[in-house]
């Protein structure tokens, strides 16, 4: 029975059944490696489920710490995790589902410098990531490793999927030659999301990654899958290889790792610009002219929490109340609507979780 042991056919009885899999394919899935980039709210029901099938190793790599705000999408967490690595707080809960699967972890942040390492270890990536160096940077490291990858990404009610990287398919930057402008696109944090989408979107990619391991199916190659849980309906986007893409084109200009955060507007240029940290911000507060703090959250964000001493004024309202701010000051936050009316604008760099997390631990992370 393709080497699989009498406990081994018990557990995956129901996957041996299936001709389509049978105890070779189940071994197939016992010798193969996944790695999972964010161990969020894609990671999460993509590892539990990749562990369930029985994929002999999974890596983790994920920098962050589980927060109680993750808790309702980012299912492989609990509130006794609270605090912990979100890769040790995953490792923990992948083996108590399976002490068959090894679980290796990266508590790092993904950079080119340590993206081919990492990648090169496993057979394929699943990108469960929530920003665009990360899915520009997993496609390039897949692309130049020859190896496939599974993309997913969730806004608000909706969620697409798609394979990249594989031989004769397009790999992202076909789809997306250029990131979009950072500014608008907000994240989970500022646009929100419901709980359900990113564990359709992850169990979606666990299915794809299965599929790629056992050959069987087809594969979302070419094909991006458009899920609108509101309208509860599916869509499919064809999408070819790019001869002009600069990875997989017929002529490549990117041949090795580049500096993805400033390549997406977030380095040095672009977008950084316009942007203060947190702990450049409260020294500022201090300095003489003093800077201005515009809150432009939602009423309910304000009442978790706020910065001492920040004007309150929601987005919605901010076009029409614009008199009310003195234009000779510097004010962080809302920069396009502030700066096409004549003021000096800048951002705070991470929102009021920067703040939280690096300046003032008594305001509540949400």
């Amino acid at each position: 029975m393709a080497s699989l042991s009498p406990s081994q056919l018990a557990r995956y009885a129901r996957h041996v059944s299936l001709p389509e899999v049978g105890p070779e394919g189940q071994a197939h899935l016992r010798d193969a490696s996944v790695l999972i980039v964010g161990a969020g709210g894609l990671g999460s029901p993509a590892a539990l489920y990749l562990a369930g099938a029985g994929v002999g190793t999974i890596g983790m790599v994920d920098f962050d710490v589980v927060e109680v705000s993750n808790l309702q999408r980012q299912i492989l967490h609990g509130v006794s995790q609270v605090g912990r690595p979100k890769v040790d707080s995953a490792a923990a809960r992948l083996s108590d589902l399976n002490p068959e699967v090894a679980v290796e972890t990266f508590s790092t942040r993904l950079t080119s410098e340590t993206a081919l390492a990492i990648l090169g270890r496993f057979d394929l990536t699943i990108d469960g990531s929530d920003n665009f160096p990360t899915r520009y940077l997993v496609n390039d490291a897949s692309v130049l490793l020859g190896k496939p990858f599974v993309s997913g990404s969730i806004d608000r009610f909706a969620g697409q999927i798609s394979v990249f990287g594989v031989d004769r398919g397009p790999c992202y930057r076909c789809l997306f030659p250029e990131p979009p402008p950072r500014d608008l696109v907000p994240n989970c944090a500022v646009a929100g999301v419901l709980g359900v989408v990113p564990g359709i979107v992850g169990t979606l990619q666990a299915t794809e990654a299965i599929k790629l391991i056992l050959g069987i199916g087809a594969p979302l190659v070419g094909r991006i899958l458009l899920y609108d849980t509101l309208a509860a309906t599916v869509r499919e986007v064809t999408v070819g290889p790019d001869p002009s893409c600069a990875v997989c084109g017929d002529r490549p200009t990117v041949t090795a790792l580049i500096d993805y955060q400033n390549f997406c507007g977030e380095g040095s240029g672009g977008a950084a610009a316009t942007e203060i940290t947190a702990p450049d911000l409260a020294r500022r507060r201090e300095a003489d002219p003093p800077i201005a703090i515009l809150d432009i959250r939602d009423e309910w964000e304000w009442e978790i929490g706020r910065i001492a001493g920040a004007r309150h004024i929601p987005l919605p309202q901010l076009a029409d109340r614009l008199g009310e701010l003195d234009a000779r000051t510097e004010v962080v936050t809302a920069r396009q609507v502030l700066a096409a009316a004549g003021f000096r604008a800048r951002t705070l760099r991470g929102g009021i979780d920067a703040w939280a997390a690096d300046v003032d631990p008594s305001v509540p992370r949400y």
